[in-house]
């Protein structure tokens, strides 16, 4: 299995970046909490016209997606990127997806409370399950919005009481490949926000003077940066195994392959983003502060695809545990 970039795959992921600093720095995020978390429908056009969501419809495979994907998590760049993504390579017959028109929210059925994310945003709601994926008329749904999210930019309603049935667009061959999909895809996510959390916090250890000398200096700090980049590397890592296997460059289980790189980049977003905070000392949990961000992020998108705890019991039922 070889993880070195080709020169294709590093323009680009430099390509994703550039845009990213452009249309989506840290400041347009910033703003954008005090809006309420809307989604810019000019900027989402702008990534289904850099070709975001048609990436793979396009003959890119899983191996490129993921590169993207991990720029698009460090610059907690929002919305539903996801199932957007998803959708237009899946479900091509969907008009306006792939170009970035239609905004596309997925989730999962369940017996109590379905979680609906960007609920005043979105065009088409699908329910992934084991059955196949269906296509609900949002407009049907009593929904109960939540007052304080985790995220402020991720705006989330329930639906309380079951979902109606819908349209059944796909069968359960293309539910489980987006089960499988949606896994890796947002552990590149959660690979962008370890290495943004890792980032910003040795940029600010860089500069941060305590007792007369950079905090970066001090021992403790060195050891806290170095866990947040093993572990990160470890990450990346597992999602490049993971994006190999979804595109058959390699002999692993493309299951198993999703579910350790969700379980690892899970765990690796989470700890990035919380020692950042740590690092940032009194001001890291402050919303002057983008490390807080990172950690929210990191939270919310670990609820996607199964948590870290799923993933293990998976991973230790394939190998008969």
């Amino acid at each position: 299995m070889d993880f070195e970039l080709t020169d294709d795959q590093v323009a680009l992921q430099e390509g994703v970046r550039s845009f990213c600093e452009g249309r989506f720095p840290i400041e347009a995020v910033r703003a954008n909490e005090e809006t309420g978390g809307g989604i810019d429908r000019g900027r989402w056009k702008e990534l289904g016209d850099l070709g975001m969501f048609s990436l793979r419809a396009d003959g890119f495979g899983m191996t490129d997606a993921v590169l993207a994907f991990e720029e698009l998590g460090t610059a907690l760049v929002p919305g539903p990127l996801v199932a957007t993504h998803l959708a237009a390579t899946h479900l091509a017959a969907l008009a306006g997806v792939a170009d970035g028109t239609t905004i596309v929210v997925a989730t999962g059925p369940s017996e109590l409370m379905t979680a609906i994310e960007h609920p005043d945003d979105l065009d088409l709601l699908l329910v992934i399950e084991a059955g196949g994926v269906r296509r609900i008329d949002p407009a049907g749904l009593t929904l109960v919005a939540a007052e304080r999210p985790l995220d402020p930019l991720v705006p989330v309603s329930f639906c309380t009481g079951p979902l109606p049935a819908g349209e059944l667009v796909a069968g359960p061959e293309v539910a489980a490949r987006w089960q499988l999909e949606g896994s890796v895809l947002t552990a590149a996510q959660q690979l962008g926000i370890a290495l943004g959390a890792l980032r910003l916090a040795v940029a600010y250890a860089k500069e941060r003077e305590q007792f007369g000398r950079l905090i970066g200096s001090f021992q403790a700090i060195k050891h806290l940066a170095a866990d947040m980049l093993t572990k990160a590397e470890v990450a990346r890592a597992a999602v490049y195994a993971a994006a190999c296997a979804l595109d058959d460059k390699s002999d692993s289980d493309p299951v198993v392959a999703a579910s350790v790189a969700k379980m690892v980049a899970g765990e690796a977003a989470i700890f990035a983003a919380r020692t950042g905070i740590q690092i940032h000392g009194g001001m890291g949990f402050t919303w002057e502060v983008d490390a807080q961000r990172y950690w929210k992020r990191a939270n919310v998108l670990e609820t996607h695809y199964g948590n870290s705890d799923h993933h293990a019991e998976l991973i230790a039922l394939a190998y008969g545990r």
